[in-house]
């Protein structure tokens, strides 16, 4: 256990960090399996609009730090290839 009222303070501060960090994730992982599943469906129009709706999440994650950006660039990078080839 932590000795020290700092070390007690950054534990409550790591609690609500992870909390906040893994909704975020989960909402950038379904935002994906989204595309994924309009991509797998076969509708280009549906996929399109799911790709767009999951693009801004993606950054999202980046920008509070959850995802680096090449990462997402990529993820969104091949998502838009499945679309295309549709």
């Amino acid at each position: 256990m932590a000795q020290h009222k700092s070390a007690e303070k950054r534990i409550r501060g790591t609690k609500r960090r992870t909390q906040t960090n893994r909704a975020r994730t989960s909402r950038m992982r379904t935002a994906v399996k989204e595309v994924e599943a309009a991509a797998a469906s076969g509708d280009k129009k549906k996929a399109a609009a799911a790709l767009r709706a999951g693009e801004p999440e993606l950054m999202r994650a980046v920008k509070a730090g959850v995802l680096s950006k090449n990462t997402a660039s990529r993820k969104i990078s091949r998502l838009a290839k499945r679309i295309k080839a549709l």
